[in-house]
């Protein structure tokens, strides 16, 4: 096919001054940020799904851009042109990584069978991309929610077929990752909960939850899958409670399952939002629980209650995030993955380049203010001097159960212990964060 976009040659960090709209502003890959380059610390990864699938169409109004591939005709013929199109956008972008649902790069055709061979046949032409351009794959996973088998969940259907059905889904989709190299893999839950509890076993459910993740996690050690597997945190989307709604829920179930060390997380703006939390709050908390993996990158409407799935453009939110990743030691296997798609008004293709050009630079905006924050210190300082009686050997014999409620409490009256209570200093430090930035 001819080029998809008007640009022939790939996007080019220009500098902060830069008018050129297809110019990188902020984001120079070369650029050392804390020891390692911006395109090593970002690990900029676009998806196929929205990049390419997204017809733009909405509850009110269907397709709107009219791509050849969502036109009637051969659909293998249309998986290897958006295969085409996938690795010509991340040329221009200069971008080393890309992930995919099964669903995205091969037609599903009329059986398991036949949907195994088409991923199969399209994941050869990937291969071969890859291996000419070094563009690796950040992730893979299955579309367990688009086909109406699914409606009722896919590990958590009352359905013991559908269950089977996403075994064999995922292991060959497993299969596929591995085969490119993929660093991780998704277990990505769209339809894992309840819309009543009047038709709905919870506790069954989240049994065949467990056991289908510890499933995937036997798989992967069997077939010698080193990455993680990673689950994204989904909650109201699209049911009115999903399984996976937080950091704390997913947590829980790992937990329960003795999973933690073998599923990561990879945690999204919006979902943050949805779920009543802030992106940083729940980065900060996976790195605690030692549960941290990848982000999607992306942002929601803060007036309305759903997935928008906007391209990120909020410098102090993904300074404030990158932080926390930062602090959390960086990306492993993980990576920044535009979970992103441009407004239905959006027609034209270079409207795709714009997009990512601008979400790459507010990242990038986000990573050097983060790293001015860490090499800085202040903020971490004040964090380390309020919690500093915590270190005198008295106060860590506490929690290191050395002590009992008992001989607490006979110390506490010993010493006449009455504690005064000592500013948070809130405002001085948002004062602090704002000179950041």
């Amino acid at each position: 096919m001819t080029s998809f976009y008007s640009l022939q040659n790939p996007i080019k960090y220009e500098g902060p001054e830069s008018r050129n709209p297809l110019a990188f502003r902020w984001y120079d890959p070369k650029r050392k940020v804390l020891g390692k380059t911006m395109e090593e610390q970002l690990r900029f990864a676009v998806c196929y799904w929205h990049t390419l699938c997204w017809p733009g169409l909405d509850p009110f109004g269907g397709e709107t851009f009219l791509r050849p591939w969502h036109q009637p005709g051969d659909e293998m013929a249309h998986a290897r042109m958006k295969a085409d199109v996938m690795f010509e956008t991340l040329r221009l972008l200069g971008v080393k990584f890309f992930t995919f649902h099964d669903l995205d790069i091969a037609p599903e055709g009329r059986s398991l069978a036949e949907f195994n061979r088409n991923v199969s046949t399209i994941a050869d032409i990937l291969e071969k991309k890859m291996q000419e351009t070094g563009v690796k794959l950040l992730w893979g996973t299955a579309n367990m929610f688009s086909n109406r088998r699914f409606m009722a969940g896919a590990a958590t259907n009352p359905d013991p077929d559908v269950f089977a059905y996403c075994a064999a889904q995922v292991k060959h989709c497993l299969d596929v990752t591995k085969r490119l190299g993929g660093e991780n893999y998704v277990m990505w839950g769209g339809r894992e909960g309840y819309e009543t509890l009047l038709n709905t076993d919870i506790g069954r459910e989240l049994k065949q939850a467990g056991r289908f993740l510890a499933m995937v996690v036997d798989y992967k050690h069997k077939i010698g899958f080193e990455g993680p597997i990673l689950i994204e945190p989904k909650p109201q989307e699209p049911t009115k409670h999903q399984y996976d709604y937080d950091v704390a829920t997913i947590y829980g179930l790992l937990k329960s399952y003795g999973l933690e060390n073998d599923v990561k997380l990879n945690i999204e703006q919006n979902h943050a939002i949805l779920a009543g939390h802030t992106f940083e709050h729940e980065i900060a908390l996976a790195a605690a629980l030692g549960i941290f993996g990848s982000l999607d990158i992306n942002r929601g409407d803060y007036q309305s209650g759903w997935d928008t799935d906007q391209f990120a453009m909020n410098v102090p939110e993904m300074a404030l995030a990158l932080y926390e990743v930062l602090k959390a030691g960086g990306f492993t296997t993980g990576g920044l993955n535009f979970d992103a798609k441009i407004r239905r008004q959006s027609l034209d293709p270079d409207d795709l380049l714009h997009a990512h050009v601008g979400s790459m630079d507010a990242c990038a905006r986000g990573l050097l203010i983060a790293a001015k924050m860490i090499e800085d210190g202040t903020l971490a300082s004040h964090v380390k001097s309020r919690y500093a009686k915590w270190d005198e050997p008295k106060n860590r014999a506490m929690l290191e159960g050395k002590e009992t409620l008992d001989s607490i409490a006979a110390r506490v009256l010993k010493e006449g212990l009455d504690p005064k209570p000592k500013s948070g200093k809130q405002e001085y430090l948002e004062n602090l964060l704002n000179s950041y930035m």
